[in-house]
């Protein structure tokens, strides 16, 4: 007997050895059975023998296993399906819109529509203005880190007036590099900005640290609805907007839609972080109420175009100005001994209340401060001119309730390690 022929034998005997009785079970769970079985060598292996659900619900599952992330819906916070599901309607708009645009751009630069000319026209703009427009607004990331809904809002905006412009463009030839390069400029700013608030939006919907599985799974929505939009786009091209009387009708319907689920998408968002419009309306509803809100109890209250706005029951307090405007050195040493070891500073007005933060304050620092004002006002009802007196009173009235106050901010799931104030004054020693 040679080599071989021993080595067949010993792996047979090896494998009888490791045979036994298999051990499977079977699950039953929504119409579906599921046979789990693990083979002789430690695999586990998963067959489906039995599914009685309708084909729709099949399609929606298998759906939802490419394009949502795993675990959903629960390894993400509320309102992602509100948010997703505007978000998959705004691409439809923007990509049909931008398929217009690029064909009246083509008829005021004289050319015929082919895939090589459009690419080459598109190529010259984009890398002239649109660049700039990049530039541009790239220096107000700090802003867009504060108040990502809004900028995201903005930035579509900024997209269709862009798109817009082109689609005007064959009414005035003669003016074609003009408003084509005004609508690049105007979308190039647009792309910085939406891309720049992506992240703390989806940030925003991680609830088991899943950002780069939704981060993934909403690129391919984006995509998906895009190619759907593009198509929507050629169709209505050839047809309904073949002519100029008929872009100019469709045009701003399909803007309308853009900007519509865009707000949408942006209500239906439960930012977490702290900045001045989120600080002032969890310390006003304390104050009125007891409780701490939520992200998700805000974010349909939020002002997303003009979130600068004094909240009167969370003591008018306004954030951010430049040090010297908001507190004399004949007052500074009074105030640092109000507020020993505190990193933030606040002095009253005729209509509001002023807070400035040290450099390195964080969103707990914010919150104190914001309390105390708020308190202040309601000791001093008569006016915002605060004395010491008032201040030490509301300091204390702080300090008491700041625990309590700040465990409960940490439990409904706000990040108190970080206050965003945009690109506002802070102050150093």
């Amino acid at each position: 007997m040679d080599f071989l022929e021993k080595l067949k034998i010993w792996n047979n005997k090896a494998e009888k050895e490791c045979e036994g009785p298999p051990v499977l079970w079977f699950e039953t769970s929504v119409s579906v059975c599921r046979r789990f079985q693990f083979e002789p060598h430690g695999q586990l292996s998963v067959k489906i023998v039995g599914d009685s659900r309708p084909l729709h619900h099949k399609i929606v599952e298998s759906f939802l296993n490419k394009f949502f992330p795993s675990g959903y819906p629960y390894s993400v916070n509320e309102g992602y399906l509100t948010y997703t599901q505007f978000r998959a309607l705004q691409h439809i708009a923007s990509a049909a819109l931008s398929v217009l645009s690029t064909q009246s751009l083509l008829f005021a630069a004289g050319l015929r529509p082919t895939p090589a000319q459009a690419t080459a026209v598109s190529w010259i703009l984009k890398d002239g203005m649109q660049h700039l427009g990049n530039i541009i607004c790239s220096n107000l990331g700090a802003r867009m880190d504060s108040e990502p809904k809004r900028w995201r809002i903005l930035g579509d905006v900024l997209y269709d007036l862009g798109t817009g412009l082109e689609v005007l463009s064959p009414l005035c030839p003669q003016l074609f590099l003009e408003m084509a390069g005004l609508g690049n400029f105007a979308k190039g700013m647009a792309i910085v900005a939406t891309r720049a608030t992506r992240l703390p939006i989806y940030s925003s919907f991680a609830k088991e640290g899943n950002l780069s599985d939704l981060f993934a799974r909403g690129e391919a929505i984006s995509t998906l609805f895009n190619v759907i939009g593009i198509g929507v786009g050629i169709q209505l091209a050839s047809t309904v907007c073949a002519s100029m009387q008929g872009k100019l009708v469709v045009g701003p319907l399909l803007s309308f839609i853009h900007i519509y689920c865009v707000t949408e998408e942006m209500r239906a968002t439960p930012v977490n972080t702290l900045n001045p419009q989120r600080t002032a309306m969890i310390v006003a509803d304390f104050l009125k109420a007891g409780n701490v809100s939520s992200p998700a109890d805000l974010r349909y209250r939020e002002d997303l175009l003009f979130p600068h706005k004094l909240v009167e029951d969370a003591g008018n307090v306004r954030v951010g100005r430049a040090f010297h405007k908001v507190i004399k050195p004949s007052r500074l040493l009074e105030l640092k001994q109000v507020f020993p070891g505190e990193k933030f500073l606040i002095n009253g007005g005729n209509r509001c209340i002023d807070m400035v933060l040290e450099q390195d304050a964080i969103g707990e620092d914010a919150l104190r401060g914001w309390l105390v004002a708020a308190y202040a006002v309601q000791i001093n009802k008569s006016s915002h001119e605060l004395s010491a007196k008032t201040l030490l009173q509301a300091y204390k009235k702080m300090n008491e309730v700041f625990p309590m106050f700040l465990k409960e901010l940490q439990f409904k799931g706000w990040h108190t390690d970080r206050f965003l104030g945009g690109s506002r004054s802070r102050f150093a020693f």
